[in-house]
């Protein structure tokens, strides 16, 4: 089914697509998915395409979305315990956790080309990021919130992926942008302390506060482990209210996913 297809079936025109692809060169055996807020059956204020079970939306209401996202994903969706941390592990593992009922804590999953898997990170304003090599042998999903950024999520899920990281595709999906992304002190020293380059991500607005941009922080973090081919980075999660959820706009809310896998 094509997207147009995909939206149509959702009730859906094309200027409201439910579901979006990763434009990047990436290999023909990559595939991806991300979805928007359209297209489910949430209410209030997690209209309507609601994937994060964790969040207080009806869980009946949450299964039905995470159904119609799996029957766009050729292999199983495996959704981690997302805690902002550092940590990335097998998509395989998550998998198995998930189907237990414990779904792993972590907050990046990577597979190799075989694996009946598909990796998988949910999103309200934190960057989505997946990653592939130009070969096609392997890919990964990271949560990129700005505590993970500083721990070093990235270069952990470029040093699992065990390949070249010169060999390796950085695709960004929509995260905070910006223009809205406001921080207070502690977020600036975080980063720029020990990485004076960070600072080019900061715009200082006053009373020790500061816009950060956090596709540049991710890009800086991408090219630290190695990473320079990295695409996406464009979109504003806060200021596309009727596309995007957003945790920093609206407080209570839904939650995106962004998934990649091998065919």
């Amino acid at each position: 089914m094509n997207q147009w297809d995909m939206n149509q079936a959702l009730g859906l025109n094309q200027d409201k697509k439910s579901f979006l692809d990763a434009e990047w060169p990436a290999p023909a055996n990559v595939r991806t998915l991300i979805t928007t807020r359209q297209g489910g059956v949430s209410r209030a204020s997690f209209a309507s395409l609601n994937v994060g079970a964790h969040v207080g939306d009806h869980a009946e209401d949450v299964q039905h979305n995470r159904a119609l996202v799996q029957q766009q994903v050729a292999k199983p969706l495996a959704y981690l315990n997302q805690v902002h941390s550092a940590r990335v592990i097998n998509a395989m593992s998550a998998l198995t956790a998930m189907q237990a009922g414990k779904p792993e804590a972590a907050d990046a999953s990577f597979c190799f080309q075989g694996e009946a898997v598909a990796c998988a990170v949910m999103t309200a304003d934190c960057l989505p990021v997946l990653l592939c090599d130009r070969a096609g042998t392997v890919v990964a999903a990271a949560h990129a919130g700005w505590r993970g950024l500083a721990n070093g999520v990235l270069q952990n899920t470029v040093d699992a992926m065990q390949v070249n990281p010169l060999e390796i595709l950085a695709y960004l999906g929509p995260a905070i942008g910006p223009e809205a992304f406001e921080v207070g002190a502690e977020v600036w020293e975080e980063f720029c302390l020990s990485q004076p380059k960070a600072q080019t991500a900061f715009t200082d607005i006053g009373n020790d506060h500061y816009l950060a941009d956090i596709y540049a922080l991710a890009r800086l973090a991408l090219a630290d482990a190695g990473v320079h081919q990295v695409y996406g980075g464009t979109e504003c999660t806060v200021l596309q209210r009727e596309r995007y959820f957003s945790y920093r706009r609206d407080g209570q809310t839904g939650r995106m996913l962004s998934a990649i896998w091998l065919d």
